[in-house]
């Protein structure tokens, strides 16, 4: 077990995974210091004046790790609303099921003809290099009617970065693959191919959205977590850090879970190699505008994606549906609520002039609320960093980032804290968490990590 004092900076899903984690082992000299005035970091939620509950994003709740389960479990247990996922992808007026290169047969007999023989075209040129671009691997996977229609547009607006200039390496099951004879048997056979995935079936918090699980997992750890307290600088060395509110704290090992670049920022005295792979990271933002109706819920649809040039959002997210109570009064025979995201970067800029009016006028050009709707609330929230971007340079960076960092005693985990986007879900994050303190506690193997 280390000597002395943990420090957890970040109480987010992987701060908090770790806290309560190295707490259950017996390790309690443990503390949590999170800028923000509530726990969640990007999991948080909000309520706004008008009573409606707002997300970060569009999180659903699923699992790979029995230690999420346990967490969701200890934090919220059975107080959930459950749900089968429906989703689809808006092309040119067509609402094709996700996913949408298995559900060719709604884009009509033509469009679905070309996409299937451009399918089977790329079936049979060589594989993408190892190391190939995001833009190669999508050629080499579906063809070109497919990337142009949705792969390329889609992820375009949602990564904010070009796809040449982004790494293949973080596919898994981030993105979905089928054989053409599939895709082929289901368009003759006319059925629809709904299943892919691993939240094909997920669970909402039934109150307080995502964030109510982390609320109340940081409520479990009292005054180990302490909100509004930020880090400026840290002295690798001497194993101390300067908070915001003018403390030095010493430690024994920092566990960061903010952003991998901040941290480097941060370190005084860093290598010039260490310094020049944190620059060579890259992240897009995020802005979520939220919008609620005093219209009646009769959409039955979870989340939709849009990689129409002329819509401004990447995605829009049913919320009401995730949970009445996300609504006022969870009076969804009166109000719908629909959560959208708009990316952006410096490829993508973001025009903030309007952005509200230009997101409502698109839901309801859309049919996504009447017309006439009477409008209830916008809430706007910009996450400057949103998504970590697997470029073509980011395994390298991190290659010399990560064991410099745990060479001083420094572990930095989490979807940021990693810089890994495959490792990017709650799930993941919580996963880190543990894995990280029952490596500190008894040198356990990391498996999340190394994977």
């Amino acid at each position: 077990m280390p000597a002395g004092n943990i420090v957890v900076v970040g109480a987010g899903p992987c701060g908090l995974a770790t806290a309560r984690t190295l707490v259950a082992l017996g390790h309690d000299d443990v503390c949590v210091l999170e800028a923000a005035s509530r726990p969640g970091g990007l999991a948080a939620s909000f309520v706004d004046d008008a009573g409606f509950t707002w997300d970060r994003g569009g999180h659903v709740v699923f699992s790979h790790y029995g230690e999420f389960d346990r967490l969701l479990h200890d934090t919220i247990g059975d107080e959930v609303e459950q749900h089968d996922r429906s989703s689809f992808v808006h092309i040119d007026g067509t609402w094709v099921p996700y996913p949408f290169q298995n559900n060719l047969r709604h884009l009509g007999a033509a469009r679905a003809a070309q996409a299937l023989a451009d399918l089977i075209d790329a079936a049979h040129l060589p594989a993408a290099e190892p190391g190939s671009s995001f833009a190669a691997w999508m050629e080499r996977q579906f063809g070109t009617t497919i990337c142009e229609l949705f792969m390329r547009p889609y992820n375009e607006k949602v990564w904010a970065t070009p796809p040449e200039l982004m790494s293949s390496s973080w596919m898994a099951e981030r993105v979905p693959t089928l054989d053409w004879r599939r895709a082929l048997s289901n368009v003759v056979a006319g059925v629809d191919d709904l299943a892919w995935g691993p939240n094909n079936r997920f669970v909402f918090p039934a109150t307080g959205g995502t964030g109510a699980i982390y609320t109340r997992a940081a409520a479990a750890l009292g005054e180990r977590v302490r909100l509004n307290v930020g880090v400026l600088a840290i002295d690798a060395r001497e194993h101390e850090l300067t908070t915001t509110t003018g403390e030095v704290v010493r430690y024994d090992h920092l566990v960061w879970t903010g952003a991998l670049d901040d941290l480097v920022a941060v370190i005084g005295g860093t290598p010039s190699e260490v310094t020049e792979a944190a620059s060579a990271l890259v992240s897009n933002s995020v802005t979520v505008v939220g919008v609620g109706y005093e219209t009646p819920l009769v959409d039955d649809r979870s989340w939709l994606y849009f990689p129409d040039a002329d819509v401004p959002f990447y995605r829009a997210t049913n919320f009401a549906k995730y949970a009445a109570a996300n609504v006022p009064g969870g009076r969804t025979e009166q109000y719908c609520s629909w959560m959208t995201e708009v990316a952006s970067s410096d490829y993508r800029p973001l025009d903030r002039e309007g952005l509200a009016d230009r997101v409502d006028g698109a839901l309801r050009r859309l049919e996504l609320v009447p017309h006439g709707a009477p409008l209830a609330s916008i809430h706007v929230d910009h996450i400057e960093k949103a998504y970590p971007v697997p470029t073509l340079g980011r395994d390298a960076a991190l290659a010399v980032i990560h064991p410099w960092l745990e060479s001083h005693d420094i572990s930095s985990r989490g979807r940021f804290g990693a810089w890994r986007y495959e490792l990017g879900n709650m799930d993941h994050a919580v996963k880190m968490g543990v894995d990280v303190a029952r490596r500190l506690v008894d040198g356990t193997s990391e498996e999340a990590w190394s994977s």
